[in-house]
C-alpha cells in the first residue's frame, strides 16, 4: 500500500513583478497567512507614492493575457489603486469534473447593491451604511487550453465618482473589502489544499482496493486447489476400498 504526504504549503515563494506598471519597486515575497497578508497590505498602502508622482499603469483590454489567475487580481487591483476604486473579488465558474476555477469575474467594489435582511429574532440593529451603488466596472478573465488567464470582458465606466490616486486616499481604503479579499485569497488557498488532500485519499482507496482485489484471487486459487486435493484423495480412498473389496 502506497503512503502518501499531503503537502502543506501550495504556494511557491517567487519574486513579485509588475510589468503593468512603471516606477514601482518590487513587492516581497507573497505571504500564506492571514496575519502577513494584512501585515502586507498596510506597508504596500504606506510605500504608495504621493499624487505628485506619476504612475503610468496599463489599462485592460480585452485578449489581454496573464500567465495566472493570481496575476490577474494582482494587475486589476493595481489598476484600481490607480484609478482611485477598490477591486473586489467577485464571482467564479469551477469546471464540474474537478472543481478548479475556470473564469473569475474582478468588480468594483460598489458593484450591485446592497440588500438589507430582516432580523426576525434578535434586538433591532442600527441601519448600516452600504458602499454599493450598482457600478457595472469590472474585468473578467477566462483561462484558456493552454493554461494562460485571458481577459474577455471589460467594463471601464464606473457610476461613480473615483477617489484621487493619492497616498491619503490609498491608505483610507475601505477596511470591510480589503479584508474580504484576503480572506477570499485565504479561503482558495485553503480549498487547493482540500482538493489535493481529497486526490491523495482517492488514490489510496484506489491503491487499497487493487490490492484487496489482488488477494481475494489468491485466496479463491488456494481454496480452489484445496477442495481439488481433497475431492482426489477422497477418490483415491474410494478406489483402494474397492479393491479391497
Amino acid at each position: 500500500v502506497t503512503v502518501f504526504t499531503p503537502i502543506d504549503n501550495l504556494a511557491t515563494a517567487s519574486a513579485d513583478r509588475r510589468p503593468w506598471l512603471g516606477g514601482l519597486p518590487d513587492a516581497a515575497q507573497p505571504q500564506t497567512s492571514l496575519d502577513a497578508a494584512a501585515a502586507s497590505v498596510n506597508s504596500s498602502a504606506e510605500r504608495q507614492p504621493g499624487a505628485s508622482e506619476e504612475i503610468s499603469v496599463q489599462e485592460p483590454y480585452v485578449g489581454m493575457e496573464f500567465d495566472s489567475e493570481d496575476a490577474a487580481k494582482e494587475f486589476y487591483d493595481d489598476y484600481a489603486r490607480h484609478l482611485g476604486f477598490v477591486m473586489r473579488i467577485d464571482q467564479c465558474r469551477r469546471s464540474e469534473v474537478d472543481k478548479r476555477i475556470l473564469s473569475r469575474r474582478l468588480s468594483c467594489n460598489k458593484q450591485g447593491y446592497y440588500v438589507k435582511m430582516k432580523d426576525q429574532y434578535g434586538p433591532v440593529r442600527k441601519p448600516r451604511s452600504s458602499t454599493r451603488e450598482g457600478c457595472k466596472a469590472m474585468m473578467l478573465v477566462k483561462v484558456n487550453k493552454s493554461g494562460k488567464w485571458v481577459v474577455t470582458r471589460f467594463v471601464k465606466d464606473h457610476t461613480h465618482p473615483l477617489v484621487a490616486s493619492s497616498r491619503t486616499c490609498r491608505t483610507a481604503m475601505d477596511h470591510k473589502d480589503r479584508k474580504i479579499q484576503e480572506l477570499t485569497l485565504e479561503l482558495e488557498r485553503q480549498d487547493k489544499l482540500c482538493n489535493l488532500y481529497h486526490e491523495q485519499i482517492i488514490t489510496f482507496l484506489q491503491s487499497v482496493e487493487e490490492e484487496t482485489g489482488l488477494l481475494s484471487t489468491k485466496i479463491e486459487a488456494a481454496v480452489k486447489n484445496v477442495m481439488e486435493m481433497e475431492a482426489e484423495a477422497k477418490q483415491q480412498s474410494n478406489l483402494q476400498q474397492a479393491h479391497l473389496q
